[in-house]
């Protein structure tokens, strides 16, 4: 019989980053960040190659928190991996409870954090959790064999507009990538989080409009550790997909956003 090692001290420690994570990263609704966001619809302007979504978008009607309720991703939507349709209070992150230094990049750091842009008429949250395992090409220190073991998860947020709101909010988030490529400190409480940097990455598929980006987190280390937000607007609805590796969160590795959860919620939209 095979005997088998999981490298547990690499796993616990980027858990913990993860805690972290979860509990630094986030945006502020008080009254400074609603006065930046309306600034930033007169001021700001989309990259170029994603238009000005605002002004293009069809509005569409605003769905219920009834309505996203059937449209967002569900247990039997995907083969493998665990859906969560009620998150814990203790991970389930308000606007109210973070602020960044750069106001800039609240709608970043929202994203980062399953919080609905702007004000929506109503949202939802999902999380998915996957595991997979493969055989490791070393050995353990008593020549036993080795499994490393990828856990990947993502965080959710399924949000519907009024008037165009999807639109301007997908417009506002894409400026703030490019306002905050050189990174942003994120805040809850005494506790900080640094994005060293932020990078676009290729578009998701399908939907109205799309984009995605990494963050680089500072992990004080030669390379960033990556987390990656993706987000996908469906007529007045916006899917926004936070998603990291517990692996490359402690070794700064990259890491592939599971299509298959994307793919599913995007086909749920319609």
């Amino acid at each position: 019989m095979r005997s088998t090692a999981v490298r547990r001290t690499a796993l616990t420690a980027s858990a913990a980053v993860l805690a972290l994570l979860a509990t630094a990263c986030g945006g502020s609704s008080d009254d400074d960040g609603a006065a930046e966001g309306d600034k930033a619809k007169a001021d700001r302007s989309a990259p170029a190659d994603g238009g000005n979504a605002g002004d293009s978008a069809p509005a569409g009607d605003a769905l219920t928190a009834a309505e996203l309720e059937k449209v967002a991703l569900a247990q039997a939507d995907v083969e493998n991996g665990e859906v969560t349709s009620e998150i814990p209070a203790d991970e389930d992150i308000a606007k109210d409870q973070v602020s960044t230094d750069g106001k800039a990049c609240l709608p970043l750091a929202h994203a980062q954090a399953a919080v609905a842009q702007g004000e929506p008429a109503a949202d939802v949250k999902r999380s998915w959790t996957g595991q997979t395992e493969t055989e490791s090409e070393g050995s353990g220190p008593d020549g036993q064999d080795m499994t490393e073991i990828s856990v990947d998860m993502v965080r959710l947020n399924v949000a519907s507009y009024a008037d165009g709101g999807a639109g301007q909010a997908l417009t506002e988030l894409k400026a703030a990538v490019e306002q905050c490529a050189g990174g942003f400190t994120a805040s809850v409480g005494s506790d900080k989080l640094r994005i060293a940097e932020v990078t676009t990455t290729a578009a998701p598929k399908g939907g109205d409009e799309g984009f995605a980006v990494t963050l680089g987190v500072d992990i004080g280390k030669d390379a960033n550790a990556p987390m990656k937000v993706v987000v996908v607007r469906k007529g007045a609805t916006i899917a926004s997909f936070s998603a990291a590796n517990l692996s490359s969160m402690a070794t700064g590795a990259d890491f592939e956003v599971p299509a298959a959860v994307i793919d599913a919620q995007i086909a749920k939209l319609g």
